[in-house]
């Protein structure tokens, strides 16, 4: 008798490469310095910690279903309009979201050619065709992208600034952008790593749309706040946009633990500006140590840095990978965005970047040179 199968999914679903996020530990539970993820060194608020805590007392209650108190409070400190500002379990679940209102079969989606895996998963778990657009000196192409519009685009996604590369293209691009695509075509910008630029062009995004009306802003809580335990996110966008997406997310799904830590943490902005300041200043020692080293360093406004290894024989990326590995450090591999002979670090503390350096320089051969 021939087995029974059980459902199955939808065409193209299985075809999806899923999304596999950094090594989180080492084999055998060893102590581990883990900067694979681009989590702050600082962690969360002392502030956010609390309000998390005091929110245990509550747990048998649903949470606001839109988010209200954390809504109110981006309100406040971005000066920007609450009925427009979505929130959810991460910036992950507003760009699925976005993909879910905006796409289906016979549909478009244009992403960098190194941009965010999700953006992908997106397009194609609608049934749409995702369309990677080449970078210019591994940054975004504005021309490229446009060059990719046909009748079948929907929606454009762009990270800005991109992961895993850590570039970013000026605000004047991104209007040019935005004026350059149709009316109809969305364009998503998914501002994860704002808080860390320091960069005087730099924009992220929620001035276009609120002088649009095809334009979206993502933002998590994942990054600077620390909390991406929590899984919290938030878009801002124009009132129909908004609308769509309030009509399809589930009806409470921001946790309330999660909406009083995000709403704790967005009340301590002089916690905010220290992890910023920290960060600054490790970025662009590192990558002077790491090129010292004779490493290529992508330029990087984020919190992390994309590492060059030699692509022929010596000293290559899966080798450098293991070798740290064998001495408690994880950072990224990047092969699945198109970089297997580079490895992706996140800026962490002091001490953990000086570990990644001279592990590094002994993989190498190289000597560290004296320090700054």
């Amino acid at each position: 008798m021939a087995a029974k199968r059980g459902p199955a999914p939808r065409r193209g679903i299985l075809d999806i490469a899923p999304y596999v996020p950094g090594t989180s530990a080492l084999e055998g539970g060893c102590p581990a310095i883990k900067l694979s993820s681009n989590e702050t060194p600082f962690g969360p608020s002392p502030r956010a910690i609390e309000a998390y805590h005091a929110a245990g007392a509550t747990l048998s209650r649903y949470p606001d279903g839109s988010a209200r108190p954390l809504r109110e409070a981006l309100s406040a400190l971005h000066g920007i309009e609450p009925a427009k500002i979505v929130c959810g379990a991460g910036s992950d679940e507003l760009l699925n979201l976005l993909a879910h209102a905006y796409l289906g079969p016979g549909d478009e989606g244009i992403y960098s050619e190194h941009g965010f895996l999700v953006y992908k998963i997106a397009i194609l778990a609608r049934g749409a065709t995702p369309i990677p657009a080449p970078e210019r000196d591994l940054t975004t192409d504005v021309d490229a992208i446009l060059a990719r519009v046909t009748d079948a685009t929907r929606i454009v996604f762009v990270a800005n600034p991109n992961n895993p590369t850590g570039t970013y293209i000026p605000a004047n691009e991104v209007k040019r952008l935005r004026a350059g695509l149709p009316n109809d075509v969305l364009l998503v910008l998914d501002a994860a790593y704002a808080e860390y630029v320091r960069a005087p062009d730099y924009a992220p995004g929620a001035a276009l749309v609120d002088t649009t009306h095809n334009t979206v802003m993502t933002r998590t809580f994942s990054k600077i706040y620390g909390l991406a335990s929590l899984r919290l996110g938030w878009a801002y966008c124009p009132p129909d946009v908004a609308d769509a997406l309030n009509r399809i997310r589930g009806p409470f799904n921001v946790s309330g633990p999660a909406i009083a830590a995000g709403t704790a943490a967005l009340q301590d902005q002089d916690f905010v500006a220290r992890a910023a300041d920290h960060n600054a200043l490790w970025l662009k020692r590192v990558a002077k140590e790491l090129a010292a080293l004779g490493l290529g360093v992508t330029p990087s406004v984020g919190n992390f840095l994309l590492l060059h290894f030699p692509e022929g024989g010596g000293r290559p990326a899966p080798d450098a990978d293991e070798f740290l590995h064998e001495h408690g450090i994880i950072l990224r591999r990047v092969e699945e965005y198109g970089f297997p002979h580079a490895l992706r670090m996140t800026i962490g503390t002091e001490a953990d970047n000086r570990a990644v350096l001279d592990a590094l320089a002994a993989f190498l051969g190289t000597a560290v040179r004296a320090r700054a």
